[in-house]
């Protein structure tokens, strides 16, 4: 096995995982010719294809003789080259893998994924920059989360990924020289912690660049008041420059149960990170008390008491604001390397799964599988498009269940996406509105009628073509993500859309966007190796983090912990690099 290549300074890095550089060494000559023949096949074949791809196609044409053109000068170099390829067989199967995994059309979809997001990020850089939001209609900044730059913090493991090292270079030079977090602001704890420390530990953790460790920790320290309580339940609102915390008023003094819940990934990975137990104790304490008295079912209302612990009213949801605790019971357990220690994350998880089951129902007459809301005893037929993330969850917690179990999660999976799927297709935009209705009869109807960019079900198919590898989820996330092209973009940037009937767009380009929506089109047109599930688990805002070991000696004893920097996976690991 020769020299893997380091990732600890450059993300220029990251491109020797994509594909289309292989070609740059004589030893990827085999790949470049199974490409080469993969898109012949595919013009011999072409008159099959709809008229929809007659445009890929030509393009196609291009690249291919571009591709020819580059072996023909490998073919003259590779004789006098002392790195022959020894083993041909070897590189054979590392290449057939790569032909089924990424096969051409993929490639010029994630292309086509990668120009949007730098149609998006160019934007936002010419008209908002150093702010947290573009307003693409008004070519103006806003600063919706305190003035932190959250387009520009959540982006940056989306540049890195697809390669945008430019791009990549100058929001760190920003995050380096302006980002400060001594303001007079009030903030969201929750927001600012899956945006600001997610994206910032998530830069860090790809790149290993410590000015994103140094501000993470800064960010962290000013967030920690919130925790003290007497019940360890943070309230949801700090201001960083002095501390004080509250709720919003209309909570009546509670706590929200996603928000209070939904931090253990980020203060887990920087206590890791910065040997410093502070983080993961405040966050995770949370968690533990909940743990002492959590339901048979796994489910709690969305208000939580701070002051004293209790379970308030309010209702069950895996919907907005109780979304992301659920999430975070089993990405707890994940992101410890599924050890002993972080075991009680997912009995509670596994729990919650009970419960969830019992919320399920079908529609009339055609049967969408949906997941119901509750009230106290009563039940109500509606459906969020935020809930969309479960079916991406249940398919990343089914490896945890024996195979029987497993097989059911991944169908109940299957018809939740379906569902998901059609609240796009449902729409004469081929959006989703937010949240969804189902009266007997009707199947599903809009409630609320905007969208707002958001990235859940593209999330949850992103989940199940990696576990199913069906490519039926690849072909509705590419139908979404030409709807975003028709009805969100403009000329300086991407818009929601006020109604989804009639495509009347709003004035806002959410950082999500950037960091969820089109990292998970991304990633969902990319081998599977990219971004490997075994290696890393995604904050609930999509930022990757590594997955480290947690053993009850290393957390007693403080131990330093090492985790690679490197991001190759099973088939990238099989190349070698000079």
């Amino acid at each position: 096995m020769g020299k893997k290549p380091s990732f600890s300074s450059s993300p220029s890095a990251w491109r020797y995982l994509q594909p289309r550089y292989y070609i740059k060494r004589p030893k990827r000559l085999a790949l470049l010719l199974t490409l080469c023949v993969s898109l012949a096949w595919l013009f011999y074949d072409r008159k099959s294809l709809s008229r929809g791809h007659q445009e890929d196609i030509l393009k196609l044409k291009e690249e291919v003789t571009r591709l020819q053109n580059t072996l023909d000068d490998i073919k003259g170099n590779v004789k006098d080259s002392a790195e022959s390829i020894q083993n041909a067989e070897e590189v054979d199967k590392f290449t057939n893998d790569i032909s089924v995994e990424d096969d051409p059309i993929n490639l010029l979809r994630r292309d086509k994924v990668k120009d949007a997001m730098l149609h998006a990020w160019t934007s936002y850089e010419k008209y908002a920059w150093g702010m947290d939001e573009l307003k693409p209609q008004s070519m103006i900044g806003v600063n919706n989360f305190g003035g932190l730059g959250a387009t520009l913090v959540d982006s940056l493991d989306t540049l890195f990924i697809m390669g945008l090292d430019a791009q990549f270079q100058r929001a760190r030079e920003w995050i380096a020289k302006s980002l400060s977090f001594d303001k007079d602001i009030e903030v969201s704890v929750f927001e600012t912690t899956i945006r600001v420390l997610g994206g910032l530990l998530s830069a860090y953790d790809l790149s290993g660049d410590k000015v994103f460790l140094e501000k993470a920790r800064n960010l962290a320290d000013k967030l920690l008041p919130a925790w003290n309580t007497p019940s360890g339940i943070p309230y949801n609102r700090i201001n960083l420059e002095y501390g004080n915390i509250n709720n919003p008023a209309w909570a009546r003094g509670n706590s929200i149960l996603a928000d209070s819940g939904s931090e253990q990934l980020e203060f887990i990975a920087l206590s890791q990170r910065t040997k410093d137990p502070k983080y993961r104790q405040k966050a995770e304490k949370v968690i533990k008390e909940l743990y002492r008295t959590f339901p048979k079912d796994g489910l709690l209302p969305i208000y939580l008491n701070p002051r004293t612990g209790a379970q308030s009213s309010g209702a069950i949801t895996f919907g907005a604001m109780g979304d992301s605790f659920y999430e975070y019971l089993l990405k707890a357990w994940i992101q410890g390397n599924k050890t002993e220690v972080v075991t009680f994350y997912r009995e509670m998880w596994e729990k919650s799964m009970i419960g969830l089951q019992s919320l399920i129902k079908k529609s009339t007459p055609s049967s969408f599988t949906y997941i119901s809301e509750k009230l106290g005893n009563a039940v109500f037929d509606k459906m969020d498009e935020l809930a969309c993330f479960v079916p991406g969850m249940m398919a990343l917690g089914s490896s945890g269940y024996g195979h029987e179990e497993a097989n059911k999660f991944i169908s109940l999976a299957e018809e939740l996406a379906w569902t998901c799927y059609n609240f796009y297709q449902s729409t004469p935009t081929k959006l989703s509105g937010e949240n969804y209705y189902f009266r007997n009869g009707e199947d599903m109807s809009v409630g609320t009628s905007w969208n707002i960019q958001r990235p859940e079900t593209i999330e949850s198919l992103f989940y199940l073509w990696r576990f199913t590898g069906n490519k039926t989820y690849r072909e509705w996330g590419w139908n979404i993500f030409q709807a975003f092209e028709n009805n969100s973009r403009v000329e300086t940037g991407y818009v929601g859309l006020k109604d989804v009937n009639t495509g009347e767009k709003d004035n806002m380009m959410q950082s999500y966007f950037l960091a969820e929506t089109l990292k998970y089109l991304y990633l969902l047109f990319s081998p599977s190796s990219i971004i490997s599930l075994d290696e890393w688990v995604f904050n609930t805002e999509a930022h990757p983090i590594r997955i480290v070991t947690r053993i009850d000696h290393q957390e007693s004893v403080n131990q330093e912990e090492v985790f690679p920097r490197h991001l190759y996976g099973r088939k990238e690991g099989r190349i070698e690099y000079k």
